[in-house]
């Protein structure tokens, strides 16, 4: 049961490691493009079982994520096509996304700087405040987000007064179920739930 945004990362990743290569002999490269791709993937899970992040971290620049100036609810991505703008907002919380903005031609008129992302030593210092996924359910913080209270495009500002860790799952919530996230007077993360939880 893939979302388009797990679906995304993983053809990204596995088209960034399924380009052809030229045979030791310099002739084209004999392996079919499922081959290519199956032994892409294998890759994939090979890293991510020794723990190498720079493979498994790689790819994701890749992602990239089209929207049009005069609709950006229709925002697609490269593998996956159309995306709401919400699942959009999502995805570049924690990840490195190109997202190009284009005319009603498909040119493109804007691009992102990819300056929101949290930087390592303000990814470790959510990791200590926070423990794991913020509140909610109290996930590992290896599988936790960085997430923007205030949305970057909204004008936040990537400190860590407006971080807060959230598994995949629990930052799902926030970006489409009615969560939402505030800092207390304590500075730390708290999470209000939609009045269909708790009125």
């Amino acid at each position: 049961d893939v979302d388009a945004v797990i679906g995304e990362k993983l053809h990204t990743m596995i088209d960034a490691l399924a380009a052809p290569r030229p045979e030791p002999d310099g002739s084209p490269d004999a392996r079919s493009p499922g081959r290519r791709r199956s032994e892409a993937l294998e890759r994939i899970l090979d890293a991510a079982a020794h723990g190498d992040d720079r493979l498994v971290g790689m790819p994701k620049h890749q992602v990239l994520l089209t929207l049009p100036a005069d609709n950006p609810d229709l925002a697609s991505m490269a593998f996956t096509g159309p995306v709401t703008l919400d699942t959009a907002r999502l995805l570049t919380c924690d990840a490195v996304v190109t997202a190009i903005t284009v005319d009603k031609d498909g040119v493109p008129v804007a691009m992102t700087d990819n300056l929101r992302l949290f930087p390592p030593h303000l990814r470790r210092a959510l990791i200590v405040r926070d423990g794991g996924c913020c509140i909610k359910c109290g996930a590992p913080a290896s599988w936790a987000h960085a997430h923007h209270i205030k949305h970057h495009a909204d004008g936040g500002r990537t400190v860590l007064d407006n971080g807060c860790l959230l598994c995949p799952s629990c930052h799902t919530d926030v970006h489409h179920n009615g969560w939402d996230v505030v800092l207390g007077a304590d500075r730390h993360p708290w999470l209000i739930p939609p009045a269909s939880v708790d009125p």
